[in-house]
């Protein structure tokens, strides 16, 4: 089949990776894509938020899937356009993403499906945000009720930076602090039946030791050696399953890849929140584990026919992700920088370790920086020590003036602490 990728991050690149080395894959385009991508993928122009312009792209390439990347495109509607012209997308509607579109939307859910999570208050006036605020106590957790890019959140100790941050939201949800350790669990799914993947853990800290702001994430692995091994099926009876449930009793199905953050609590599993896509930086990790070739698994997931995929197979190894990201991100990231030492990774590290493109372009002969988080450096290994080991030799090759990573990923998981 023709697939055609829509988004330009490093979660996009490691999709257009693993369905490049698909051989159902027959042509492979992204749009808008970036310098890495192209490589493997054709690029094409496109305003991702356009529905119509999207789909009019996917019939002039006559791709037999679309595969959206990006929350935003999702919560625009940018599926149902797609789907409108007779094209399989994989991708929740319009209506169903806003189980990431709207943090109260999915709340709402939650309740109805008797999902575990934190309890919480809507606000939107600065009574409310007060009243709730006093009712938690710190550590205060607030949250922008929209979409905001993996930053709308502010856990902190400090009431007047939770209350300002609560100010400058329209709507907002605050709610209870869960203590635990999190895990990003994604499920596939066609709005009835559910494939749930491997779990991850990413770090969503600018600093090492958990220090800093709050960023869309610094790194990743896969798996988790600490965690229960029920866990996943204790998620899929709990969480996933009565999700998709609930949404189809709705008349809103979900069709598409269904992200549930989660808190590994004193008092149990909860609900962090909800995301309508594959997550980045996880997805870098969990797919360079998956055995089973992607493309298959995401058209019956757009048909409606996942019920007839088996069960999927995945490699014994580990995964590690580390982001290099711009100077001064998660503030306004500086770009056009020039980026060295991509080569050398080809030539010394592949395919052991790899580099997965982000905010990047090409300027002639040159790649440069052109956003706040750059490249995500993933390597495998038979352990999280290796894995370790193999992507941070990866990173040190790799020159960017002013580039920030963090140099504690999977660091306590790798030593068993």
């Amino acid at each position: 089949m023709k697939v055609l990728v829509i988004g330009g991050g490093a979660r996009e690149h490691a999709l257009c990776r693993s369905l490049s080395l698909d051989p159902d894959v027959t042509a492979l385009y992204c749009a808008p894509g970036n310098a890495g991508i192209a490589e493997v993928a054709e690029l094409h122009p496109v305003d991702a938020l356009d529905g119509a312009a999207v789909a009019r792209l996917a019939g002039e390439l006559g791709a037999g899937l679309v595969v959206i990347g990006p929350e935003a495109p999702l919560v625009a509607g940018v599926a149902d356009a797609v789907r409108a012209a007779g094209i399989p997308c994989f991708g929740p509607s319009k209506e169903a993403a806003q189980l990431e579109g709207s943090k109260a939307f999915a709340k709402d859910v939650m309740a109805a499906a008797n999902v575990p999570t934190a309890r919480s208050y809507v606000c939107t006036t600065p009574e409310e945000i007060d009243t709730a605020l006093d009712a938690f106590g710190a550590p205060y957790v607030v949250k922008d009720d929209g979409l905001a890019a993996g930053k709308g959140v502010v856990v902190t100790d400090d009431l007047q930076a939770a209350r300002d941050h609560a100010l400058a939201c329209d709507r907002v949800v605050i709610e209870e602090f869960l203590d635990g350790p999190e895990v990003s669990l994604f499920a596939i799914t066609d709005g009835v039946t559910v494939l749930p993947l491997q779990p991850a853990q990413d770090f969503k800290r600018a600093l090492d030791g958990d220090e800093g702001p709050n960023t869309g994430g610094m790194g990743a692995y896969s798996p988790l050696p600490w965690a229960d091994p029920k866990l996943v099926d204790e998620v899929m009876a709990t969480v996933l399953q009565p999700t998709v449930d609930e949404l189809r009793r709705r008349g809103t199905p979900f069709s598409g890849l269904l992200y549930a953050g989660l808190a590994i609590t004193s008092r149990g599993v909860r609900v962090i929140e909800f995301n309508a896509r594959f997550g980045d930086p996880e997805t870098q990790v969990v797919l360079a584990r998956l055995k089973t070739p992607l493309a298959s698994v995401l058209l019956h997931s757009a048909n409606g026919t996942l019920d007839v995929e088996p069960p999927l197979t995945w490699r014994d190894d580990a995964a590690v992700t580390v982001v290099i990201a711009s100077h001064n991100y998660p503030g306004t990231p500086r770009t056009g920088d020039p980026i060295e030492g991509l080569d050398e990774v080809a030539a010394q590290d592949e395919p052991q370790a790899y580099v997965l493109h982000a905010g990047t372009r090409r300027e002639g002969d040159a790649v440069v920086s052109a956003g706040g988080r750059v490249l995500s450096v993933t390597a495998t290994g038979h352990d999280l020590t290796e894995a370790r080991e193999r992507a941070y030799a990866a990173v040190s090759r790799i020159r960017l003036d002013g580039s920030q990573h963090r140099t504690d990923i999977a660091a306590k998981a790798a030593s068993g602490a």
